[in-house]
């Protein structure tokens, strides 16, 4: 916990000086399908339902398929989106009005890192920004998803998303 008061008091300094610093940049894994694979027979069903998740519904646009991928009662702590299957689909389809796409054989979705323990998996992907005080400031940070699964599909959801 220290450490990271620490850190955000750093960080805060960094910000309020306006000191810049050169930035290497995010980058996705070169074969990203292999970080949704484990040994443990639990680990994968659960790694191989987030991918599914992140190619089938988040870059095909698939929810018709949510059934496989997700529980009815889905707790999505995201702020804009209802939780429950259906109301993550509706956010999708409805608000979002994402179309499907055919499943690509080798995801497009960058990944930085997939990590699974117990019965969560965090999956984490290379993010682009532009600062808000310096349009013409882009930086490089990451995003992250959180999924705990039962059964093999996610239950619970977490990012990092805030209100506009």
């Amino acid at each position: 916990m220290r450490l990271l008061i620490t850190l955000a008091a750093m960080s805060a300094s960094v910000l309020a000086s306006g000191a810049a610093s050169a930035q290497v940049p995010v980058t996705g894994a070169a074969n990203p399908e292999a970080l949704f694979t484990s040994r443990d027979p639990k680990l994968n069903r659960n790694k191989q339902a987030a991918l599914g998740i992140v190619r089938d519904l988040l870059e095909a646009g698939h929810w018709e398929m949510a059934d496989r991928y997700l529980t009815e009662r889905y707790i999505q702590h995201n702020p804009l989106a209802a939780s429950g299957r259906q109301g993550v689909v509706d956010f999708f389809t409805k608000v979002m009005k994402v179309q499907p796409k055919p499943i690509p054989s080798r995801m497009k979705t960058e990944i930085v890192s997939v990590v699974a323990e117990g019965d969560y998996v965090i999956v984490a992907h290379p993010r682009q920004g532009t600062s808000a005080k310096e349009p013409s400031r882009h930086y490089s940070t990451t995003w992250f998803d959180m999924w705990r699964f039962v059964d093999g599909k996610a239950d619970e959801h977490w990012d990092p998303d805030t209100l506009p």
